[in-house]
C-alpha cells in the first residue's frame, strides 16, 4: 500500500478509523469522509501517522454535489484514488414494519443505499480515467437474513450486496474490482446502539444473547474487518471481484 491513496466514507466511525490506521501503517495516504466534523477532528488526532498523509473532508454521502466534491478534492490533493472503502451507514431505529415511520425507513435507504450508489458512480468515473482501482463496499450479514425490528437496515444491506455485484460486472473491463465486506457483531458504537434498542438500559443482556449466536463466542473487532478490507484492496486479491466476504465469527455458517 506504499503511497496508495485510500478514500474512506464513514471515516470517523469505529470500522472507518481502524481501516484508516491499518492502511496508514502500510504506507498509504488516507482521506476520511464523514458528516460529523468534530468526530473527524477526533479521528485525525487519534490516528498515528504523519499529518501530510491524512486528509479529512466533511460530506453528506446522500448529496451528489458533496460526493463529487470529495472525489475532486481527493484527486486534487493526492492525484488519484487507488482504493475506495464505501463504508458510511446507519442502523436506524428498532421498530417492526407496522410501526416504522416512512421517513425513518427512507433515511436508512438514503444513507446506506443512495450513499453507496453515489460513491460508486463518481469514484468509478475517476478510476476509469486511471485504468485501475479497488472498491470495497460495507454490506453486513444483514445482506443474507431477515431480522425483526430492522426492516430498513436489512433492506439496505440486501441492496448493497446487489449493487456490489452489478458494479463489479460493469467496471471489470476498466481494471476496477468491486467487492464487499459483510461484518456482523463488530464491537462498535453501532452494535452498542443495537443492543440498547433491543434491551433499553440493559445492553449487556442483549449482548450476551447475541454472543450466544456467534460460533466463536465473542464480538469481532473493527481491526478484524479492516484486515479483510486491506486484503481486498491489495494485489493479493487481484482475481477477486464481485464477492461478499463474511466477517462474522461463523454466523453465516451456522
Amino acid at each position: 500500500m506504499e503511497d496508495k491513496v485510500v478514500l474512506i466514507t464513514g471515516g470517523a466511525g469505529g470500522i472507518g478509523q481502524a481501516t484508516a490506521q491499518l492502511f496508514l501503517d502500510n504506507g498509504a495516504k488516507v482521506v476520511l469522509i464523514d458528516i460529523n466534523q468534530e468526530a473527524l477532528d477526533r479521528a485525525k488526532t487519534s490516528l498515528k501517522a504523519d499529518s501530510n498523509k491524512i486528509m479529512t473532508l466533511k460530506a453528506n454521502v446522500t448529496d451528489e454535489e458533496d460526493v463529487k466534491n470529495y472525489v475532486r478534492q481527493t484527486v486534487e490533493a493526492f492525484g488519484k484514488i487507488d482504493v475506495f472503502f464505501n463504508n458510511a451507514g446507519i442502523n436506524g431505529p428498532f421498530a417492526q414494519i407496522k410501526d416504522l415511520e416512512k421517513e425513518k425507513f427512507e433515511q436508512i435507504l438514503s444513507i446506506n443505499v443512495t450513499g453507496v450508489f453515489l460513491g460508486l458512480k463518481h469514484v468509478i468515473k475517476q478510476m476509469e480515467s486511471q485504468g485501475y482501482g479497488s472498491i470495497i463496499n460495507t454490506a453486513s450479514n444483514a445482506a443474507y437474513i431477515g431480522s425483526a425490528g430492522m426492516a430498513g437496515y436489512i433492506a439496505s444491506k440486501h441492496a448493497v450486496a446487489g449493487i456490489t455485484k452489478t458494479a463489479a460486472l460493469e467496471a471489470a473491463s476498466s481494471g476496477i474490482r468491486v467487492n464487499a465486506v459483510a461484518p456482523a457483531a463488530i464491537d462498535t458504537q453501532m452494535l452498542a446502539d443495537i443492543q440498547n434498542n433491543i434491551t433499553p438500559g440493559e445492553p449487556e443482556t442483549s449482548g450476551e444473547a447475541i454472543k450466544q449466536g456467534i460460533p466463536v463466542g465473542r464480538f469481532g473487532s473493527p481491526n478484524e474487518v479492516a484486515q479483510v478490507v486491506l486484503f481486498l484492496a491489495s494485489d493479493n486479491a487481484s482475481f477477486v471481484n464481485g464477492s461478499l466476504y463474511n466477517v462474522d465469527g461463523g454466523m453465516q455458517a451456522d
